[in-house]
């Protein structure tokens, strides 16, 4: 049996925050393979890349995420106890609740609401001198996931919870004060969920009764110390968590909406066939756009029994990552992938494997993201938006976008002026 390229670091944490999303896809490069091994943190790690991969990293069983990241990433991206951290029957039960919600009736409520809070946020750009688009979008976007969610927010509330989503998104992928400061707002967010969950289940909030804040509140899962299976409701912690488990990443679909307009201004032709209303075009546009910018860059999970993939041991126990971002410009999957073509997307054969920028496999099986669905109908909404609903100039800045940065953002946030509401006109 062949052994697996070992990096020749002793340790390659410093180097993963250096290199950021191209950690992986480099040393695959540079050792002409498809797995390597490493230490991170000083945790014997293998990471993967490509299609195949990916494949196996999603069967079914294979891997649990169960402490599979560093815990001052896992408290801001999930939080122990979360669906996410769940395996087999547990994870089936929690995953279920949350596709309740994906519904297309249900996504397409989320869509509206959000261009009501648009067109709000629109008439006040008008008469602005310029405005910071990724911050405008983060808050547009929490005003309609909370109020999709059931929960009510108060006006002098919106700007401070905004930041403090905003904020352990930010954090996630960062070591040091950025990273704490995600963790004290985290702490302070839950308090005011658990909060709503006891006012739920007190009968002095009553939501309605497809939100969110209501099903999970009343959600009932097997009782691990009941011998007859009887049933018991989620703690309100575990409910807090999970609330925020919709909220900072349906907000963090902001960073997606920014890529798209950041697309718009650098690839203009993209745009006029927009204009020109091009069969389907909007889906590929939004697609490439979720291929071509970074999002989260690797997902972790930990080997649960020893298994054989490609000639190669995974034993019990060993951690292993799969480079998100390289896959999504794996030049075996993708012609040119460096380019910006969304046109490649109207021959692609639909594959949960080779096209993962928020996970693959399954929904239900497996961790992928479950509002992947909300992510691709958000998006298209607010390009629609961008194109058909308002007429803006983009102030000439640099937008490079810091592949080493975790998540990845340009290096400017977009700054619009002279927006002007076509409809108004």
């Amino acid at each position: 049996m062949p052994s697996i390229p070992r990096d020749k670091s002793l340790d390659s944490a410093i180097a993963l925050l250096r290199e950021g999303n191209t950690f992986i896809s480099q040393r695959c490069m540079e050792y002409q393979t498809d797995i390597f091994e490493t230490r991170l943190l000083f945790k014997k790690t293998f990471c993967m890349t490509g299609e195949d991969a990916a494949r196996e990293f999603y069967r079914e069983g294979r891997f649990t995420r169960n402490k599979a990241i560093p815990p001052s990433v896992l408290r801001l991206l999930q939080d122990k106890g979360s669906v996410a951290t769940l395996d087999d029957e547990h994870h089936h039960q929690r995953k279920k609740m949350f596709m309740s919600l994906m519904r297309p009736e249900a996504i397409a409520s989320l869509c509206d609401l959000t261009e009501k809070h648009w067109h709000s946020a629109v008439e006040k750009w008008q008469h602005q001198d310029g405005v910071k688009f990724f911050d405008q979008v983060q808050e547009i976007i929490f005003k309609a996931v909370c109020e999709w969610c059931g929960i009510s927010l108060r006006d002098v509330d919106v700007a401070q919870r905004t930041r403090e989503i905003g904020v352990m998104i930010d954090g996630a992928g960062a070591i040091g004060p950025r990273n704490w400061r995600g963790t004290l707002l985290r702490q302070q967010c839950e308090a005011w969920l658990r909060e709503l969950v006891v006012d739920v289940r007190a009968g002095r909030l009553t939501p309605d009764k497809d939100s969110a804040l209501l099903v999970f509140s009343w959600h009932e899962e097997v009782d691990e110390s009941s011998s007859d299976g009887q049933r018991k409701l989620l703690d309100k912690k575990v409910v807090a968590v999970e609330l925020l488990n919709i909220l900072r990443p349906t907000v963090a679909v902001a960073r997606y909406v920014l890529f798209a307009a950041l697309a718009l201004y650098r690839f203009p032709e993209c745009k006029k066939k927009l204009l020109q209303k091009q069969a389907d075009y909007n889906e590929f546009f939004v697609q490439e756009v979720r291929r071509y910018f970074p999002f989260f860059p690797f997902i972790g999970g930990i080997v649960r029994e020893g298994f054989e993939w490609n000639g190669f041991f995974f034993p019990a126990g060993v951690r292993v990552m799969l480079d998100v971002y390289g896959t999504t410009h794996d030049s075996r999957i993708w012609k040119e992938p460096h380019s910006f073509e969304p046109e490649r997307f109207r021959d692609w054969e639909s594959n949960a494997y080779s096209f993962i920028p928020q996970g693959g496999g399954d929904y239900i099986a497996n961790h992928r993201c479950a509002g992947e669905k909300i992510t691709i109908e958000m998006m298209k909404r607010f390009v629609h938006l961008l194109v058909d609903d308002i007429d803006y100039d983009v102030v000439d800045q640099d937008y490079e976008i810091d592949l080493s940065r975790m998540p990845a953002l340009p290096k400017n946030d977009l700054l619009l002026r002279n927006v002007v509401n076509k409809s108004a006109r």
